[in-house]
């Protein structure tokens, strides 16, 4: 980025103060800030200057310093790093900030520069005869798709033609710059397709007062009432879980089993959910051997992977300590992953390596053999 300085000195005024509106409109912007933090209200003041005066003046940054309580340097930063505050006058009906970035140029941002050396001044930065007009060079100024572009002042002219600019020009330089719409300077509506709408045409599909009727029926559908489309499945997250029919009874509604029926149901043993693989059981002799909570217990929410409750459940199978997970061997690893339905996520996440440097040497070890503390 190029170095901004301020204007030379013989065009700088001695003084500054804002007038009763924008002196108000300061006053407010601070309020916005806690105690302590006043001074985060630089770039809202040092923009309230330059809307009144058309250009930030070095009275005005020691000014707004004095106001906010801080040092003149900090404020001489802000103004000259940001490139939109205008360190110079600029011209005072019209300051045009054509974009030159990529999408414009090839636009036509070039010939739009070309009548601003014509119509106001060969260079940049430099105001007319009158110090009416004066215009610059900026980047992307975020209207790509109506480009080229240019900014006047607050307000953006988009879709120009070099013919179109030198018209604009001419009503700013006339005091008629009020009347000029602003935006795409051709027939298009906002950042629409020049040719019209081509998707959405029709309201109806989108109301809610038509999507939320329902087809009667044997009533065909019509343009009024379109038919109703059902829900797509396409966003539904796919699970192993079977699906639930619509023509299953709720619990509210279903009736009572007769006594001999419901006797049977109860004693019946449940079986596993499809999908979804039975509990170890603890008889099995892949589950890991527990011993007597000691009077020392690890702390095994340190090991990634176990929490609150998985530790609570560890502690019922009689594991307390690191040295015990260090010790388990592949079969008793998949007992205890199928007794928490982990699917795979103690070998994923290597149990027996972290308690097994838990157990060495604590926190330092667990730092040392994998680069980060414990989480």
């Amino acid at each position: 980025m190029s170095v901004r300085r301020l204007a030379d000195a013989s065009v700088q005024p001695a003084v500054f103060s804002f007038n009763a509106e924008f002196a108000s409109a300061a006053q407010n912007w601070i309020a916005k800030y806690p105690e302590g933090r006043q001074q985060s209200a630089i770039i809202p003041l040092l923009m309230l200057a330059q809307e009144q005066d058309g250009w930030v003046t070095k009275a005005a940054i020691e000014s707004i310093c004095d106001m906010l309580g801080m040092p003149y340097i900090r404020g001489l930063e802000v103004a000259t790093f940001y490139t939109q505050f205008q360190l110079k006058p600029v011209g005072t009906r019209a300051h045009i900030q054509v974009c030159g970035t990529t999408p414009c140029m090839l636009r036509g941002a070039g010939e739009l520069m070309d009548v601003c050396r014509s119509k106001i001044h060969p260079e940049q930065l430099h105001s007319n005869e009158d110090g009416t007009l004066s215009w610059e060079e900026v980047e992307c100024q975020g209207a790509c798709v109506n480009a080229p572009m240019v900014m006047i002042f607050k307000d953006s002219y988009e879709d120009l033609t070099p013919g179109r600019l030198a018209e604009i020009i001419d009503e700013f330089e006339a005091g008629r710059g009020d009347s000029v719409p602003t935006g795409p300077q051709v027939e298009r509506f906002f950042s629409a397709p020049t040719g019209g709408f081509t998707a959405l045409t029709d309201e109806k599909a989108v109301l809610k007062s038509t999507r939320d009727k329902a087809v009667k029926a044997g009533k065909p559908a019509t343009e009024a009432e379109p038919a109703q489309v059902p829900p797509s499945n396409a966003a539904k997250p796919k699970t192993d879980a079977p699906e639930t029919s619509p023509a299953l009874k709720t619990p509210s509604t279903v009736k009572a089993e007769p006594a001999a029926e419901k006797a049977v149901s109860v004693s019946a043993p449940k079986e596993a959910a499809p999908g979804k693989a039975a509990k170890p059981s603890l008889d099995d002799k892949s589950r890991p051997a527990g011993i007597a909570r000691p009077a020392t217990v690890d702390d095994l929410k340190l090991i990634s992977g176990v929490g609150p409750k998985n530790e609570q459940v560890l502690h019922e199978l009689g594991i307390f300590t690191f040295a015990q997970v260090a010790s388990w061997k592949k079969a008793e690893r998949e007992w205890v992953d199928g007794y928490l339905n982990f699917h795979g996520r103690i070998e994923r996440e290597d149990w027996v390596k972290q308690a097994k440097a838990l157990a060495r040497g604590g926190v330092d070890e667990y730092v040392r053999v994998f680069g980060k503390k414990p989480v």
